[in-house]
């Protein structure tokens, strides 16, 4: 329960309101005790004594506490489902920072459904502990601890006997817990891998379709939730064994109590109406630990999740400042690799003593096989991985002795797979600086050559494009990129295959953005079509996480070597 006190410490902000939710839940749980106490009076006094001032007074009692028992109610509802609210809103913050904090290599692990699912999921089971077995917990609790205290003081002896049974009880509740505790922690990953094949399948519409594969898609999703139908019944198998047991064991009580109470009674040493409020205290005590101990199960599943949520957010944050990290200034675009190499796994290389310097405003190209390197050694530069051995430095700075948010402030990024919200054009491109003005923006997409297409759009720059821009064509999502990366104004720029995705008339109004964007700026452009590359001030070619070879363009094609044999492949492709 280590976890689940760590849960509570973010109930602390909300103490007073749930200081107030605890008084509602034992006052409306009172007003359940009263009632027993009624039917003793009834059967002792009123029916035996003919007492019609005590049936009056029982009369107005029972309105009384009923009307107050609905206030109490109202409270304690409103108050739990307040704080347990504002916790999980909490909870969900902390876990989103989280994530926005993890290295990249985290999210090359893990699939976005199942980084969703702790967020949705889970979370969600967290808010059940909190609310709902929260205030069965206590309500059940308080219901508990009123009745034993009524029936010790109706008659202690029979109390003693009652209480006998409640060890065997818990032993019950303790070995059944551990049991739905496991099983719980199967059904999240089962739900985790149901949210993930969704995520995959929804976002990936057009492949399936493509390949004629929604029968394949709907074996997966219906093994998956075959899965997760086992593990729900595996847990409703254990829930369902826990109750009658704890039932069992609660009629063996009420079964002493019976005989042992009617024994009393006959002897003149209890009132029949103190033996039936007995009775009724000693149900509403086997009622309480029957609850509780499906309470106690379901708390069990919810701490699966909630044992998830915190194994997340006592990850490790591989990519963080040192803590006497300083901020890079304004640079120039001086960048030096120094004997650098790096592995995605350990005892895998990815690359191998990389050597290289790029001087202020020069263009630098990244030319290979695929699977050779060249976007890790773009990935290392804003430090989305940390280098293995050797170093990266810009003007002189080791880029790991500066701020990542000062580093990354200073670099921008087109990726061949633009990604953009499904917010407004407008929004879009001004995420690339959010206090720039409309006029800075409409700038931007002048200068990226996609003011034109945006204007003609139903309403322009406030047109909402959809869902990761899918209403936009591949080249007016590219634009839109450098439209972003304009308006940062970077002195260090990468681009990554930003045009190979494209048809040759899109790639020429791309390519012809990119040559205004790159112009004065540091760039590092990984290339699958080398014609756009030719003016590159160094071309290194990557093969096996090695440099085999660097030049100009015409340096490389004297060489002969493997820069060449691309080129004329390519070549021969145009001609075919």
């Amino acid at each position: 329960m280590k976890n689940y006190k760590r849960l509570l410490q973010y109930m602390r902000p909300y103490v007073k309101q749930l200081i107030l939710a605890i008084f509602c839940i034992i006052m409306a749980a009172a007003a359940n005790l009263y009632l027993p106490w009624i039917i003793k009076d009834m059967i002792d006094k009123v029916l035996a004594e003919k007492d019609m001032v005590m049936l009056n007074l029982i009369c107005v009692g029972i309105v009384v506490v009923f009307l107050l028992r609905g206030i109490f109610f109202y409270g304690q509802s409103y108050l739990v489902s307040f704080i347990g609210q504002k916790v999980i809103i909490d909870v969900r913050e902390v876990m989103f920072r989280k994530f926005q904090r993890m290295p990249m290599a985290y999210f090359d692990r893990h699939q976005t459904g199942e980084v969703m699912s702790y967020i949705t999921n889970d979370v969600a089971a967290i808010q059940s502990a909190l609310v709902d077995q929260l205030i069965e917990m206590v309500t059940e609790g308080s219901i508990l601890i009123g009745s034993l205290v009524m029936m010790i003081v109706l008659d202690w002896k029979l109390s003693i006997l009652t209480l006998v049974i409640i060890p065997l009880v818990g032993q019950a509740m303790k070995i059944f817990g551990r049991k739905i505790k496991r099983n719980g922690t199967v059904i999240q990953e089962r739900m985790a891998d149901i949210t993930s094949l969704l995520q995959e399948s929804v976002s990936s519409i057009r492949v399936v379709k493509s390949f004629v594969r929604e029968n394949y898609e709907i074996k997966r999703f219906c093994r998956q939730n075959e899965l997760n139908f086992q593990a729900a019944m595996k847990n409703v198998q254990l829930t369902s064994l826990l109750t009658p047991s704890v039932e069992f064991l609660a009629a063996i009580s009420v079964t002493v109590i019976i005989w042992f109470g009617g024994y009393e009674v006959v002897n003149g040493e209890m009132t029949a109406g103190a033996l039936v409020a007995f009775l009724t205290y000693a149900v509403n005590l086997a009622n309480p630990v029957k609850r509780l101990s499906r309470v106690y199960g379901n708390l069990q599943r919810a701490m699966a999740a909630v044992d998830r949520v915190f194994a997340v957010i006592d990850l490790k944050e591989t990519i963080a400042d040192k803590p006497d990290a300083k901020e890079l200034p304004k640079v120039k675009g001086h960048v030096v690799f120094d004997h650098v190499s790096f592995e995605y796994k350990k005892g895998v290389p990815a690359l191998s003593d990389v050597s290289l310097e790029v001087k202020p405003g020069q263009m630098i190209a990244f030319v290979g096989p695929s699977g050779a390197g060249k976007s890790t050694i773009a990935n290392l530069i804003p430090r989305f991985y940390e280098v293995t051995s050797g170093s990266i430095s810009i003007d002189g700075f080791d880029i790991r002795d500066v701020t990542v948010s000062s580093l990354r402030g200073q670099i921008g990024i087109v990726p061949q797979e633009t990604m953009l919200f499904s917010t407004t054009v407008r929004e879009n491109i001004r995420y690339g600086r959010l206090d720039a003005t409309d006029e800075e923006v409409e700038q931007a997409a002048k200068a990226a050559n996609a003011d034109g297409f945006i204007r003609e759009l139903p309403n322009g720059y406030d047109t909402k494009i959809g869902e990761r821009g899918l209403n936009l064509s591949g080249g007016q999502r590219q634009r839109m990129a450098i439209a972003r990366a304009i308006l940062k104004n970077p002195q260090i720029l990468i681009l990554d295959e930003a045009t190979s995705a494209l048809d040759t008339e899109s790639e020429k109004i791309v390519q012809a953005a990119l040559d205004k964007l790159m112009v004065g700026r540091t760039s590092f452009v990984i290339a699958h079509r080398l014609s756009t590359i030719f003016n590159a001030d160094q071309i290194y070619v990557i093969d096996n996480g090695h440099i085999k070879e660097h030049g100009t363009h015409e340096e490389l094609l004297k060489m002969g070597g493997l820069y060449s044999y691309l080129y004329n492949i390519q070549f021969n492709k145009k001609n075919a």
